[in-house]
């Protein structure tokens, strides 16, 4: 074949964005996946593009050029956003996204931290063929000459009809047997991208719903393993006390007790785990509603959404939650949050849970802000003064604190910096999280001091956690991961990311230790319940309290794969099914992971119950009529 044949196939358009999409698809492979491979590509992803090309040249007869451009374009998108949002979350994105779209665009800056300037290769050919088509005399002749005839010959449109069916045919056989995979990465691997979306797009939600009826504590207690007989021996141990339960920004286990080159990094929150019940082995829960999803499970002790944040997907409902059982046990409650209210929806949250008064940024203002509103330093100052007036009126109170300061990407003001990093600390993302977390760190020490001189702090149960992880491992680069490995002194791995610490602090109610359990932001609301010496006889929950429990089940959702848990036994991640699972150890360390397929079975059957009981809740309009 002449060199010229060859450029004139290479010119034609179905050849040379064929070829385009080739490099794409590889670029989108190599950063989600870690996979190069080309015939990957090829056999996944350029069927569902041929498609498109096919019906583009069997039924345009004009503006051809156009077309591809457009294409390319909405195909390029979806590539990117992938990368992106797989990056910030370490999933696949779906259509499901667009929900939040509101709330995803602002976080842009934390997206776009993450991003590597060679994403933005993915765009380059269409920067330069816009150049060309419309800026270039050469590019307006070619569009002109060859793109916006149409072949009326019989046999093309025939072969590109034959092409349609080969390539949907391809598509089919790429999705149908992987649909019953559990993992939704390697779902997405073995389908394809672009097959991966179209496929959840059409593909029905089967979420079999159990009748309420049948949704019963013990029920819920047998497959958790809970021994219903067992009663902790601190039931009470602070009942009267007000409840102030804080949630720490992005804040990680690993961080407690944390020396680098000697210097501590958090030591406000390391004294008060020396004086408090701390739990190593507890953990996130969330899902892409991140700090919004953890307020709605601590507070209501139900999983997060099959799709989603409960922010959107559960707000209709009128939620038993914590605010509620407390009100009903004499108790005035409030939120704190310097965000305004509306940012993932959390004002009808706040309805939906039943939390009397909420302050956010019209109470907060703007003194002293960076990320999504004022500093720690004011949230704590002015969260204090108001617990203060509450807790000099006749009732008890339940308070939420959330703090915001040590948000990704964790570039917080240099005037906020509290320490000097180690040389090969600065620059990195691991490097910024520390130092904003120090921060963090000293902030709350003020808190606690301001409780303890207004006499707030001995009147009250404590109850401190991280909201999620900060260190995703899907967003470190080789220097982040090394600094991990440095402070670990093993290879950072799932159950670290997801370990967030818990304290829990009531004075001489409660004697220090350290307590190895598993635990999950689930059982924060049945742990406090107990100790405040309040009922929950009436309340379905899917946590358990952490003082009368030994072993736990936590099934996990959205930022690991449809089936993995956390107990006891470890951390179990499915692959295509049970059997070609992955274990990890618990964060805490122990003895090596031993998940069974019967807490798989059981994990799965909880998630049933939880999304079942939920959605068959009444909306919180009925309940107020």
């Amino acid at each position: 074949m002449s060199s010229l044949t060859i450029k004139r196939w290479l010119v034609k358009p179905f050849v040379f964005f064929t070829i385009i999409f080739i490099l794409k698809s590889c670029l989108a492979w190599g950063v989600i996946f870690g996979d190069l491979l080309p015939w990957k590509t090829i056999l996944t992803e350029i069927p569902f593009v041929w498609a498109l090309f096919c019906l583009i040249e069997r039924f345009a007869s004009k503006r051809k050029l156009g077309y591809y451009m457009t294409v390319n374009l909405l195909v390029t998108a979806i590539f990117f956003a992938a990368i992106m949002y797989f990056k910030y979350y370490g999933v696949i994105v779906t259509y499901h996204a667009a929900e939040q779209v509101n709330q995803v665009t602002a976080v842009r800056n934390s997206v776009f931290s993450l991003m590597d300037p060679y994403y933005l290769l993915i765009f380059a050919d269409i920067i330069i063929l816009g150049i060309y088509f419309f800026f270039n005399k050469k590019g307006r002749t070619y569009k002109k000459d060859n793109i916006n005839r149409c072949d009326h010959r019989r046999n093309g449109k025939l072969s590109f009809s034959v092409l349609f069916a080969v390539s949907f045919a391809l598509c089919l056989f790429n999705i149908l047997p992987n649909k019953a995979s559990m993992n939704e990465i390697k779902k997405a691997q073995e389908m394809g991208i672009l097959n991966y979306e179209a496929y959840t797009i059409f593909a029905q939600d089967k979420t079999e719903l159990v009748n309420a009826s049948e949704i019963t504590q013990d029920a819920i207690n047998k497959l958790k393993g809970i021994d219903s007989a067992a009663v902790s021996p601190l039931q009470g141990a602070a009942k009267g006390k007000n409840l102030i339960i804080i949630q720490l920004e992005s804040f990680q286990s690993f961080l407690m007790g944390l020396k680098v080159d000697g210097l501590e990094i958090t030591p406000n929150l390391n004294r008060l785990m020396d004086d408090s019940l701390y739990f190593p082995n507890f953990y996130q829960m969330v899902g892409q509603g991140n700090t919004s999803d953890a307020e709605f499970v601590v507070n209501s002790s139900y999983y997060i959404p099959p799709q989603g944040a409960a922010t959107m997907a559960y707000v209709d409902k009128d939620l038993p939650s914590l605010p509620k059982l407390l009100q009903a046990n004499g108790y005035q409650t409030a939120t704190f949050h310097t965000n305004d209210v509306e940012f993932w929806n959390r004002g009808e949250l706040y309805s939906s849970l039943g939390w009397e008064q909420y302050y956010d940024h019209k109470f907060f203002g703007d003194e002293d802000t960076f990320f999504f509103g004022s500093s720690d330093e004011v949230l704590y100052r002015r969260s204090a003064e108001k617990l203060k007036e509450m807790d000099d009126s006749s009732k008890p109170f339940y308070a939420q604190v959330i703090s915001m300061s040590a948000h990704h990407p964790f570039t917080i003001p240099a005037e906020k910096y509290q320490m000097k990093l180690p040389e090969r600390y600065e620059g990195t993302f691991v490097g910024d999280y520390i130092r904003s977390q120090n921060y963090a760190d000293y902030a709350f020490g003020q808190f606690v001091e301001e409780l303890k001189a207004s006499g707030v702090w001995d009147n009250s149960l404590i109850m401190i956690y991280g909201d999620h992880m900060g260190l995703p491992i899907y967003s470190l680069d080789h220097d982040d991961k090394e600094l991990m490995t440095e402070i670990y002194g093993h290879e950072y791995e799932y159950s670290d990311m997801l370990n967030i610490p818990l304290i829990i602090h009531a004075g001489d109610s409660l004697k220090p230790q350290t307590l190895e359990q598993v635990g999950g932001e689930i059982d924060i609301m049945p742990t406090a319940a107990s100790l405040l010496g309040v009922s929950m006889a009436n309340n379905i929950h899917f946590g358990q309290d952490l003082l009368s429990q030994t072993y736990n089940l936590l099934p996990q959702r959205y930022y690991l794969p449809t089936g993995s848990f956390i107990a006891s036994s470890g951390l179990l991640i499915p692959g295509n099914s049970f059997e070609d699972n992955t274990q990890y150890k618990l964060a805490a360390g122990g003895k090596p992971p031993a998940g069974t397929e019967d807490e798989y079975t059981n994990a799965l059957r909880l998630r049933q119950l939880s999304d079942s009981y939920v959605t068959q809740l009444p909306d919180k309009k009925t309940a107020a009529e």
